[in-house]
C-alpha cells in the first residue's frame, strides 16, 4: 500500500522530512478495523511527533490522527462495525497513523460518518471534535441544559481547529456566554461565524479585554495555544472558584497562583483512552456517533477551511508548513491516494 512516512525528524524545509513510501497492507484482528482510507486531515500533533519522535531503527514513522474511510475487513472480535461501513475516527497516537492507504484502529475510537458529509468534510472533525467535547462536558464538565445561563466560557486560540468545533459545541449545546479570541479580522470573522457572542485580540493583554467589553471575571477558561504566553492574564482575568483546562505545553507556569481563587486546572489529551485502554474507551465510539447525528442535524458543521488535493508527501508537506506558521483557520484536508 501506498503511505507517506518518515526515517529522521527534520524540519519540514528539509527534502526528506517526508517521503512517499510503499509498505505492506496490515491485517486485522482482534477488536481492529481495517480501513481503506479516503480522506485526511492535518493536526498540530502531526507535525510535534514529526519534529520529536524519531523512529525506531529501520521502521519509517507514519503520521496522520484524523480520517474517513471504508471498512474493508474486522478482527474476529469486532462488534460495531461490518464491511463496507462509511468510518470516521482520530486514532491512536502509539499506531501507524492514517497517512496510508489502509489503516488499522481499533472499533471502540471509530465512529460512524455523518450521512450528510463525504469523506473530506468528515476527515476534518474527529480528533478536533473528541478533543472539544471531552474538555467541554467531560474535564470542565459543563452542563447541556441550555437554559442553564448565566456562566461565561472564554476560548483562546477559537479559530484553530479545535476551537472552530469548540465554539459550535458550546453555542449549540449549552447555556454559556462563549468568548473567542483571534487576532485577524480574518480569523475573528470565523470565530463570529461559528457561535461565539464576542471576540477579543489575544496580542492584547486579555484581562483588559474582558474589561473592556464590561464582562465579568470568566467561569471557564480553555486555552489551546500558547498557554504560557497568556497565563498571568488567565490568573487575572478567571472567576473565584472558576475551572481551567489547556491542551497544549506551556514550558513554565506557575499553577500555585490559581490557589488564592480555589481555580481547577484540567488536562485535555483526546489520545489518553487509547493509550491506556481505559475501560470507558467505548466512549469515544459513542461520542463521534452523537456527533454524526448533531451534523446530520445540521446543528454542527464541518470545519474543513482548506482542500490541498491528493494525499501525497509534497501536499503533507505544504500543509505541515502551514500548520507551522500558527496561521491556519479551521482544518487542512487531502483526499484520495494516486
Amino acid at each position: 500500500m501506498k503511505a507517506i512516512a518518515y526515517h529522521h525528524s527534520l524540519p519540514i524545509t528539509d527534502a526528506n522530512a517526508l517521503l512517499d513510501i510503499e509498505l505492506p497492507t496490515p491485517v486485522a484482528t482482534g477488536r481492529d478495523l481495517l480501513v481503506a482510507v479516503k480522506a485526511i486531515s492535518v493536526n498540530p500533533v502531526d507535525a510535534k511527533v514529526r519534529k520529536n519522535r524519531a523512529p525506531k531503527e529501520g521502521q519509517p514513522e507514519v503520521l496522520g490522527w484524523d480520517a474517513a474511510g471504508v471498512v474493508t475487513a474486522v478482527g474476529p472480535d469486532v462488534t460495531l462495525f461490518q464491511v463496507g461501513d462509511k468510518v470516521w475516527y482520530a486514532g491512536a497516537i502509539n499506531r501507524p497513523g492514517s497517512n496510508s492507504e489502509f489503516q488499522l484502529v481499533d472499533e471502540r475510537i471509530v465512529g460512524h460518518m455523518p450521512a450528510s458529509l463525504d469523506f473530506a468534510p468528515a476527515a476534518a472533525l474527529p480528533l478536533t471534535a473528541i478533543t472539544a467535547w471531552e474538555l467541554l462536558f467531560e474535564r470542565l464538565q459543563i452542563s447541556r441544559d441550555k437554559s442553564l445561563t448565566g456562566k461565561s466560557l472564554l476560548v483562546i486560540g477559537a479559530a484553530g481547529g479545535v476551537g472552530s468545533v469548540l465554539v459550535q459545541l458550546a453555542r449549540q449545546l449549552t447555556g454559556v456566554t462563549i468568548i473567542g479570541t483571534a487576532s485577524r479580522a480574518e480569523t475573528a470573522d470565523w470565530v463570529k461565524q461559528l457561535g461565539a457572542h464576542h471576540v477579543i485580540d489575544h496580542s492584547l493583554p486579555l484581562a483588559g479585554e474582558i474589561t473592556r467589553l464590561g464582562l465579568p471575571p470568566v467561569d471557564y477558561v480553555i486555552s489551546l495555544n500558547q498557554t504560557d504566553k497568556h497565563f498571568e492574564q488567565i490568573v487575572e482575568l478567571i472567576a473565584p472558584q472558576g475551572k481551567f483546562a489547556l491542551i497544549d505545553d506551556p514550558e513554565h507556569i506557575d499553577v500555585r497562583k490559581f490557589k488564592g481563587k480555589s481555580v481547577s486546572l484540567h488536562w485535555e489529551l483526546m489520545f489518553t483512552r487509547s493509550l491506556f485502554q481505559t475501560a470507558d474507551m467505548v466512549q469515544q465510539h459513542a461520542l463521534l456517533e452523537e456527533l454524526a447525528q448533531l451534523v446530520d442535524a445540521g446543528i454542527i458543521k464541518t470545519t474543513l477551511a482548506e482542500r490541498f488535493g491528493t494525499i501525497n508527501a509534497a501536499n503533507l508537506k505544504r500543509a505541515h508548513a502551514l500548520l507551522e506558521s500558527n496561521t491556519a483557520k479551521g482544518k487542512i484536508v487531502l483526499e484520495n491516494f494516486q
